[in-house]
C-alpha cells in the first residue's frame, strides 16, 4: 500500500465526556468491533474488581475511573483506528487538554438521562479552539432519558454548535424499541440483555413506506412525526461543515448493550478526517510530507510496573517513522535512535517497525523527553501545543519515611514529567510544593508514589491563588520583586521563577506595583 493510502485510512480520535456518562463503556464496544479484545471489560468481573481494558493503572482499577489518557490502535475493515480514551473527571482535565492536540477528531458521549454537563463543555471549548470535528452519541437510551429535541437543543446551546442527528431514538427506557439510522434509511431493533449481539438491521424503502409499522405500532406514527420535524428543524449533513467543525453529527444509543455503537463506528469512519496539517511555530506541517516530523504529547510513568519502564507518546504528523533510524531530537540538538518503538493496546504494547501519520508510538524514555518536544529527520522544528496552566489546589509534599527519601525523589520526578501535576520548590526554605487542577490528583499522586515507588509522603495544606511565570527585561527590577517577595518565590521543574500568589488581591499588587513585570498564568507565556 502507498504511503497516501496508509494516511487516508487512518483515523485518530478522542472520546471525550463528563464523568460516568459511559466514554469508557464506548471504547470497549469499538474495541470489541474491531476485534482488539474479546470481552469487554466493564463486563467482565471477578471477585476482587470490576475494571475496563483502557484503564489498566492500579488505581484506576480500584476507583472505577479513568485518570490517565489510553492509546489504542487496532485495524477494522480496511482502517487503521487510533482511539485515545482520556479521563472524564475534571482533575484530570489537564491531561485530556494535551490529547486533544494528538486527535483529528472527537466523540462526544452525553448522558441520555443528563444532558450535557460541566466537564463537557470545557472540553467543547478546547475542540471549538482547534476547530476540531466532533459527532456527538447520546448514550443510556435503554434507560429513562430526555425528550430528543430538548437534547438536541441543549447540545445547541450548550456547546454552541450546530447539531444534526444521523439517527433517531425509538422511545426510552422500558419502552425503548431501537433506533432509526437516518444515515442509512435502517431500523436497528433493540433487544435488552444481549450486549455481544450485533441488533437486528432492517432495510425499509424509507420511514414513510409503512414497513416499519408492524415492529413496533404503538409508536409508529410518533417516530414519522418526530422525524418529520426533525428534518424539517436541523440542517441536512454537511460533510464539508463537519470537516470544519461547524456542524455535530448525533447518534442516539447504548454503550452498555451495545446498541447504536456499529452505526457510529460505521458512519465515523465513512465521515472523519484522516490526519491532515500540524501547525508548528516556524511553518505549517502537511501529513502527506515526505519527511518525517512528530510530537510528544504525553509522558507516563511506569506503565509496567515490574520494568519501571517511562514512556513519552509520540504522535506521528508527517513522513514515516522507523525503529532505528536517526533523528533529531530538536529542543536538545541530539540524534537519537529507537529500537523498540511501541504500538498500544491500553498497557499492551508491541513493538512496531514503521509508523506512519495519525499513529502513536510509545518511547522508551530514560528522562530525556518533556511534553511538546518535537523529532524530525533534521529540520529544527517545534511544534504548538497547549501549555501547562497555573494549578488550582497547592499542597505542601513532605516525605513520611526518611529511608526512602531517594524513591520519594525519584517518584515525584517521573511523575511531574507526566505533565499532570506541577512542582514547585520555595527559593526562600527549599520545601517542594505540589499544584495540581483538582484535588483528587493528590490521592493518586500519593497512591502511585507508595505503590509504583514505595515511597509514602504526606501533604499540608497551602492557601494560594495561582502560580505565575514572569517576564520581565528590567532585570534590576526583577531583582528587586523577588527579594520583596522571597516567601512568595519558587522555582518550577524547569528552574525558571515562579510568584506563588496567596490571593487575587496580592496578584493585583504586585502588577501595579512591579507594571515591568509581566505575570503569566500559562507556563509558554502564551496568555
Amino acid at each position: 500500500m502507498n504511503f497516501r493510502k496508509e494516511i487516508e485510512r487512518r483515523r485518530t480520535f478522542g472520546i471525550i465526556s463528563h464523568p460516568d456518562a459511559g466514554k469508557t463503556t464506548l471504547t470497549e464496544k469499538l474495541l470489541l468491533f474491531g476485534g482488539a479484545i474479546q470481552v469487554a471489560g466493564a463486563v467482565k468481573s471477578n471477585k476482587i474488581k470490576k475494571s475496563a481494558t483502557s484503564d489498566f493503572m492500579e488505581i484506576e482499577r480500584q476507583r472505577g475511573i479513568s485518570v490517565a489518557t489510553s492509546v489504542m490502535g487496532f485495524e477494522y475493515e480496511g482502517y487503521k483506528v487510533n482511539i485515545l480514551d482520556t479521563p472524564g473527571h475534571q482533575d484530570f482535565a489537564e491531561d485530556t487538554y494535551r490529547t486533544l492536540t494528538a486527535v483529528d477528531s472527537v466523540i462526544i458521549v452525553i448522558d441520555a438521562a443528563k444532558g450535557v454537563e460541566a466537564q463537557t463543555r470545557k472540553l467543547m471549548e478546547v475542540c471549538r479552539m482547534r476547530k476540531t470535528p466532533v459527532i456527538v452519541f447520546i448514550n443510556k437510551m435503554d434507560r429513562p432519558a430526555l425528550d430528543p429535541f430538548d437534547l438536541l437543543d441543549e447540545v445547541e446551546n450548550e456547546l454552541e454548535i450546530e447539531v444534526c442527528p444521523l439517527s433517531w431514538p425509538i422511545g426510552s427506557g422500558r419502552s425503548f424499541k431501537g433506533l432509526y439510522n437516518i444515515f442509512e434509511q435502517k431500523l436497528n431493533l433493540f433487544t435488552s440483555g444481549d450486549s455481544h449481539r450485533s441488533p437486528e438491521n432492517i432495510e425499509i424503502a424509507g420511514i414513510l413506506s409503512g414497513q416499519a409499522d408492524k415492529y413496533f405500532p404503538q409508536q409508529a406514527q410518533t417516530l414519522k412525526e418526530e422525524l418529520e420535524l426533525a428534518s424539517a428543524g436541523y440542517p441536512a449533513f454537511d460533510h464539508g461543515r463537519y470537516l470544519d467543525a461547524g456542524l455535530a453529527p448525533v447518534f442516539f444509543g447504548s454503550a452498555l448493550n451495545n446498541f447504536g455503537v456499529r452505526e457510529l463506528l460505521g458512519c465515523f469512519l465513512d465521515i472523519a478526517p484522516y490526519p491532515g496539517s500540524t501547525e508548528a511555530k516556524e511553518r505549517t506541517v502537511s501529513s502527506g510530507e515526505k519527511s518525517f516530523t512528530g510530537f510528544v504529547f504525553k509522558i507516563h510513568a511506569n506503565m509496567d510496573p515490574n520494568h519501571r519502564d517511562r514512556l513519552a507518546f509520540l504522535k506521528i504528523s508527517s513522513g514515516v517513522f522507523e525503529r532505528n533510524k536517526s533523528y533529531l531530537h530538536s529542543r536538545s540538538g541530539r540524534n537519537m535512535k529507537f529500537s523498540n518503538p511501541t504500538a498500544f493496546m491500553a498497557e499492551k504494547k508491541s513493538v512496531v517497525d514503521k509508523a506512519f501519520p495519525g499513529d502513536i508510538v510509545g518511547l522508551h524514555d530514560t528522562g530525556t523527553f518533556k511534553i511538546g518536544d518535537t523529532l524530525t529527520e533534521g529540520e529544527m522544528i517545534n511544534f504548538k501545543g497547549i501549555p501547562s496552566f497555573s494549578p488550582e489546589f497547592f499542597r505542601y509534599v513532605e516525605n513520611s519515611d526518611p529511608l526512602k527519601s531517594k524513591q520519594l525523589a525519584k517518584g515525584l520526578n517521573h511523575l511531574m514529567d507526566e505533565g499532570v501535576a506541577q512542582m514547585f520548590v520555595n527559593q526562600a526554605n527549599g520545601r517542594k510544593i505540589i499544584g495540581t487542577v483538582g484535588p483528587l490528583q493528590f490521592d493518586v499522586i500519593q497512591f502511585r508514589l507508595l505503590h509504583e515507588y514505595g515511597a509514602s509522603c504526606r501533604f499540608e495544606p497551602l492557601q494560594l491563588y495561582k502560580a505565575c511565570w514572569m517576564e520581565c527585561p528590567d532585570k534590576t527590577q526583577l531583582e528587586d520583586f523577588k527579594m520583596r517577595k522571597l516567601h512568595n518565590m519558587a522555582h518550577d521543574k524547569w528552574g525558571r521563577d515562579v510568584f506563588l500568589a496567596e490571593s487575587p488581591h496580592s496578584l493585583d499588587m504586585a502588577r501595579e506595583r512591579f507594571p515591568g513585570i509581566k505575570f503569566h498564568l500559562i507556563s509558554d507565556f502564551a496568555d
